[in-house]
């Protein structure tokens, strides 16, 4: 949950680096949020709790956006690519590449992005 929560709070940081555990975080608990959401919107459809429910999943929907933005970005930076990339999801099949970018390793050591975000967990490990 912190990491979920790590993600809110750099809102819309887009500079830096972010790990895959925050990355990966961050997107299942947003799945979490939005199946929570979006089944019983489904479900009670035909009376006005549906209308509720589906409403509150747009309203979470435009307020995730701009932190999944952030986070994409800097998750990109981490395995030092420009945030750019992240275009690269609106090509049909050519948008897979973004999952493999986002399943890789950091760069290890710092990178034109900043330092390794897993140098300040585990400082005697760092690189």
């Amino acid at each position: 949950m912190n990491w979920y929560l790590m993600v809110w709070q750099k809102f819309a940081q887009f500079d830096g680096r972010a790990r895959r555990k925050e990355y990966w975080m961050f997107t299942l608990f947003n799945m979490i949020v939005f199946v929570a959401l979006y089944v019983p919107g489904l479900v009670y459809k035909e009376s006005g709790l549906g209308l509720i429910f589906l409403g509150l999943y747009g309203l979470y929907a435009l307020a995730a956006f701009v932190p999944s933005l952030s986070v994409s970005v800097r998750r990109l930076h981490d395995t030092g690519r420009s945030g750019w990339y992240f275009l690269l999801g609106f090509i049909p099949l050519v948008g897979l590449v973004l999952l493999v970018f986002m399943c890789e390793d950091g760069t290890r050591g710092e990178n034109e992005y900043g330092p390794n975000p897993k140098a300040s967990e585990f400082p005697a490990y760092s690189i």
